[in-house]
């Protein structure tokens, strides 16, 4: 084997793992585009999720005011009988 022989042969090589690098990375973008294929789907799913959540609790909470606003009334009926039932001032008897 000549020296252009051996030449020709490492720049093949060279060329057959530069292919093999190229199908290498290749395979791993296509791997990578499903991953955030997938992570996209889930982040979309978790975001709708968050946003039920979000009227979930504003819902609750409309509701916790309308439950306690009479009770807040009441007592405030009952503060004020009170106040009034108190007086500081001596009466003559």
């Amino acid at each position: 084997m000549t020296r252009t022989h051996v030449a020709q042969i490492r720049f093949i090589m060279k060329d057959y793992e530069e292919a093999a690098r190229i199908r290498f990375i290749m395979k791993e973008h296509e791997e990578l585009k499903a991953k955030i294929k997938k992570l996209e789907e889930k982040n979309k799913k978790l975001t709708d999720e968050v946003e039920s959540l979000w009227a979930m609790m504003d819902e609750m909470t409309k509701s916790d005011i309308e439950n306690w606003k009479h009770l807040v009334k009441d007592l405030e009926k009952d503060v004020i009988t009170r106040a009034l039932m108190i007086t500081k001032k001596k009466a003559d008897a």
